[in-house]
């Protein structure tokens, strides 16, 4: 039996029934293109590959890459890519024959890497139809919070102008091998057709909400001095005495456009 191993973040996927509800939420066909971060031991990839009969697969641990080549060889073609999903280009793997279909991204997200890959995922969010992930409860609930609430933060914020966020349902550590010390989540991301909301300049878009998010409890005057001077976040109708906890995705996007674009 494989070990789950510490520093890749290894938590194998064991319940049939929650295996079961997570195919059919991503309910995949033949003619789509699906990508997977992270198969492990093919838990998701398994089924999955019995319905598409042909996908992707990113994996970092050689060992697992080896018993999967055998465990799918009678279910379905496999495509096997060994490499840190932080580093590869998930766009590399889109069919030169098929340009315009889009890749279906779904994974089991290693907690230790997963909100860095989300911003890296949203750089090349125009090749996604969409992505079906398994996070941490905790970074879903922030993903999806509503502005004034204790879990609405930068990666709300962030995620905002490009994704639509759904979470699906909540699975429970005994579900795994080993049992996270946590909850998680299945959430379905789609990427928008266009932005909800104008952002003039994406890196000033996010040094803004960076500086804004520092510390919670500074009031925006004092948050964004170094961006924006009072007056001008007054110029655009917003109150430099709020926290930034209660502004919308959009009003940090009109505060953005006040900040000239560093070159």
């Amino acid at each position: 039996m494989h070990q789950a191993r510490k520093r890749f973040g290894q938590h194998f996927l064991t319940d049939q029934q929650v295996i079961s509800n997570i195919v059919t939420s991503i309910d995949p066909t033949p003619d789509q293109h699906v990508v997977e971060i992270g198969p492990g031991l093919g838990a998701i990839t398994l089924p999955v590959l019995a319905l598409v009969k042909e996908m992707d697969a990113v994996e970092i641990d050689r060992d697992v890459i080896a018993a999967l080549k055998v465990s799918s060889f009678s279910v379905g073609k496999l495509n096997l890519q060994e490499g840190d999903v932080l580093k590869f280009d998930i766009s590399s793997l889109k069919h030169t024959d098929k340009p315009n279909r889009k890749i279906r991204l779904i994974g089991n997200l290693p907690y230790n890497i997963s909100t860095p890959l989300l911003f890296r995922l949203i750089e090349q969010r125009e090749h996604f139809q969409d992505m079906h992930f398994m996070l941490q409860k905790e970074v879903v609930d922030r993903m999806a919070a509503q502005p004034d609430t204790s879990d609405y933060g930068r990666l709300t914020v962030m995620l905002s102008p490009w994704l639509r966020v759904d979470p699906l349902f909540d699975i429970a550590p005994s579900a795994f091998r080993p049992p996270p010390r946590v909850m998680s989540t299945i959430v379905r991301l789609t990427p928008h057709a266009a932005s909800p909301f104008e952002i003039k300049d994406q890196a000033t878009f996010s040094r803004l909400v960076t500086a804004a998010f520092s510390q919670r409890r500074k009031t925006l005057r004092n948050a964004l001095q170094s961006l924006l001077s009072v007056e001008q976040i007054r110029s655009v109708d917003i109150d430099p005495g709020l926290r930034a906890e209660v502004l919308s995705p959009e009003t940090f996007a009109r505060l953005a456009a006040l900040v000239e674009p560093q070159i």
